[in-house]
């Protein structure tokens, strides 16, 4: 061999071990720490007993999280002269919520552990996937070993995070930028059989919509009027603390709550997948864990990109 092809099988192997050492794993704090997993379920655990509308809420934040610029937990810091907060973005504003929580695990998880090693970012994934357990969903073994990041941006959060308005070809090219075809959107967007959606997301739809059920569109005007009222809340589905199917029975009845839920059964190459999920719940259940897995692999940070933040709202400056 010569020393060209020498070096080339140096630097291969090379990479090959750095992406075996800082590749995610389900594993990742069974001898950091292993009592983090268990105090995060108990944290989640209590907080959907307390209110089950917080479970479609922890899993919306890792959702929010990892699309803009991969699932590092920049959407937790708070603004600052030097953070451009995501909370402040449209998708978020005055919506996002259960930040309280991630706190509250962030600090039972620090004192089981001792001191700082799990990431806001792996909480965020892991608040999520036991946010669906609670609310009778399907589990999955969480990929773990993300760290958080330095910095956000309110402005990647408003191009990036999908709006309710989407049509269908837009949803998909917007789940493509993040790596995810067709069966992540419909599988992902299943995530609406649980919490509720502002007046002001839907009120479109309910009164010039064409492809929605009359009777749907007079009942959800009950609560939205035409002017006032945007934040007045209606269920995503009509079981909203409950994960199952009835969000794909909605669409294919014509009573998707969102523009962008509706465009999922329209005509277009998402019904058949729709309409499966419909009628087998088992298949949705397996599809939406793998999605939730592929979801969670958009960009982490690893090794010893980022940190691991002692505060999940603030970047460590020490």
């Amino acid at each position: 061999m010569d020393s060209r092809g020498f070096i080339l099988l140096q630097l291969l192997v090379l990479w090959s071990l750095a992406t075996t050492a800082f590749s995610l794993s389900p594993y990742y704090y069974q001898n950091i720490c292993p009592q983090a997993l268990p105090t995060i379920r108990k944290v989640v655990e209590a907080a959907v007993y307390k209110e089950r509308r917080m479970g479609a809420s922890l899993l919306r934040l890792h959702y929010h999280d990892c699309f803009v610029n991969g699932c590092d937990a920049s959407l937790l810091l708070d603004p600052s002269p030097t953070i451009d907060s995501e909370k402040n973005s449209l998708a978020n504003q005055n919506s996002a919520r259960g930040f309280e929580v991630i706190d509250a695990i962030k600090a039972e998880v620090d004192q089981i552990c001792g001191r700082p090693v799990v990431s806001c970012a792996d909480i965020l994934a892991v608040a999520a996937r036991d946010s669906v357990v609670a609310l009778g969903g399907p589990s999955w073994q969480v990929q773990l070993g993300r760290r958080d990041s330095t910095t956000a941006s309110r402005a990647q959060a408003d191009t990036d995070l999908p709006s309710p308005f989407l049509d269908l070809p837009a949803l998909i090219n917007s789940f493509k930028n993040h790596g995810l075809n067709e069966r992540d959107l419909v599988a992902l967007s299943g995530a609406h059989t649980i919490g509720f959606a502002q007046c002001f997301t839907f009120r479109n739809r309910i009164y010039n919509a064409t492809n929605i059920d009359p009777a749907f569109a007079v009942e959800r005007r009950a609560t939205c009027p035409l002017t006032g009222g945007n934040t007045n809340l209606a269920p995503l589905d009509p079981t909203p603390a409950h994960f199952d199917t009835a969000y794909f029975n909605n669409l294919v009845k014509q009573m998707g709550l969102l523009i962008s839920d509706q465009a999922l059964f329209s005509g277009g190459s998402t019904d058949d997948l729709v309409n499966t999920y419909k009628l087998y719940p088992q298949v949705f259940w397996y599809d939406f864990a793998q999605s939730m897995i592929k979801m969670g692999n958009i960009k982490p940070l690893t090794g010893d990109q980022g940190q691991i933040r002692a505060n999940c709202r603030l970047v460590n400056y020490y």
